[in-house]
């Protein structure tokens, strides 16, 4: 029986290249590069990936310039009641949540991926599914530079300290963790996104987590 796998995350997940510019571009990359993509190569038969990566998305604030729906727990919702049932959802925010504008410090953002999780978790969404497992992925740190270095002003002490914020989450709410800034760096272009090898070492270390821990 095939089981899915839903990956809701941002930029990172939809596939948004280093940007030169703030010019609003909406560049992708394909399929054979994006880390949902290569992780799927890398696992069994028995699994298929969902990707429900949106750019701008946060764990739970809209935006002001993007729109209410980059509020995660909107997206979430939506994303949970349109691909049941899944087996495993794979969280990777917070990036955006860093960004000068919202004026959050990692704990708060570690209680924006807490209200996520509290969504997931609900009695009535587990039965929807017939219970799934959750992996959240704490995303790299940005680096402060370039195209995005004022919106993201002061994010790179805030994303450095995000793993230990969600390390205490995800022993609250016993769902497996993982540490993308351990394997990957964001880009030297943009501080944010991430380059071509970086989506491949991501999708194959998420992969061999999943047949290790979660098969």
């Amino acid at each position: 029986m095939t089981k899915k796998i839903l990956t809701f995350g941002d930029s990172n997940t939809y596939g948004t290249p280093p940007m030169l510019l703030r010019d609003g571009n909406n560049a992708r990359y394909g399929e054979n590069i994006r880390w949902p993509m290569i992780m799927q190569n890398y696992l069994s038969p028995d699994w298929k990936v969902i990707e429900e990566g949106l750019p701008g998305r946060t764990t739970s604030l809209p935006d002001p310039e993007m729109g209410d729906y980059m509020n995660g727990q909107i997206g979430l919702k939506i994303a949970l009641n349109s691909h049941a049932p899944i087996d495993l959802l794979i969280i990777m925010l917070g990036t955006n949540d860093s960004k000068i504008q919202f004026g959050l410090q990692a704990t708060q953002i570690a209680s924006g991926l807490a209200s996520l999780l509290n969504i997931a978790n609900t009695p009535e969404m587990q039965r929807k599914h017939d219970n799934f497992q959750i992996l959240i992925i704490t995303p790299p740190q940005v680096k402060e530079q370039n195209a995005l270095e004022k919106i993201f002003f002061n994010a790179k002490e805030k994303t450095a300290a995000l793993d230990h914020f969600y390390n205490q989450i995800a022993e609250k709410y016993e769902v497996n963790k993982l540490n993308a800034g351990d394997f990957i760096e964001t880009s030297e272009t943009d501080g944010v996104h991430f380059e071509p090898e970086a989506h491949k070492i991501l999708g194959k270390t998420v992969a061999d987590y999943i047949s290790a821990n979660l098969s």
